[in-house]
């Protein structure tokens, strides 16, 4: 009874990962498809100029935290670079289109706000751990490439 019990739970345990297998280029493709939308979450009201959340202000909130938290020169510049990499860049990871390069600026820009929430590392109170959980998706997508669904995968992987 238990060896027959135990044999219908290893044939479904196989099943499901046949089954998981199958699905892997779909959850994948979604996967890097929904990271991109919620990064073009952040870079839409800097483009547009609109609010976002409690930020009145996204692109004056992004040239504040370059240049008076990281201490870097040419803010403007860098946030119009942010905003363009969580725009565009964005755009790029959903539709799979340089899928590695663009994964790898936005792993550095989530090391970049890492480093500007830190030094003592918030949790919750200053939301480090969406940029964490950020930057170590896109690594993945860095060492995972385009993916199936990509156009990477389309032109051979020639950019991504």
């Amino acid at each position: 009874m238990i060896t027959r019990q135990a044999s219908a739970v290893r044939t479904r345990i196989v099943v499901m990962g046949e089954r998981a297998n199958r699905a892997e280029p779909y959850l994948y493709a979604l996967l890097r498809i929904v990271f991109a939308v919620v990064l073009l979450t952040h870079g839409l009201p800097k483009a547009l100029g609109t609010s976002h959340g409690s930020m009145a202000d996204p692109m004056a909130g992004s040239i504040h935290l370059i240049d008076s938290v990281l201490g870097l020169p040419f803010a403007p510049q860098l946030a119009f670079l942010v905003m363009l990499l969580e725009t565009g860049g964005a755009l790029l990871l959903a539709i799979g289109l340089g899928t590695r390069c663009v994964a790898l600026l936005i792993a550095m820009q989530m090391v970049a706000i890492s480093y500007a929430l830190g030094p003592n590392w918030p949790w919750i109170d200053r939301g480090i751990e969406f940029a964490v959980l950020m930057g170590f998706l896109a690594l993945y997508i860095v060492a995972r490439g385009g993916g199936a669904f990509s156009l990477d995968s389309r032109l051979g992987g020639r950019l991504g």
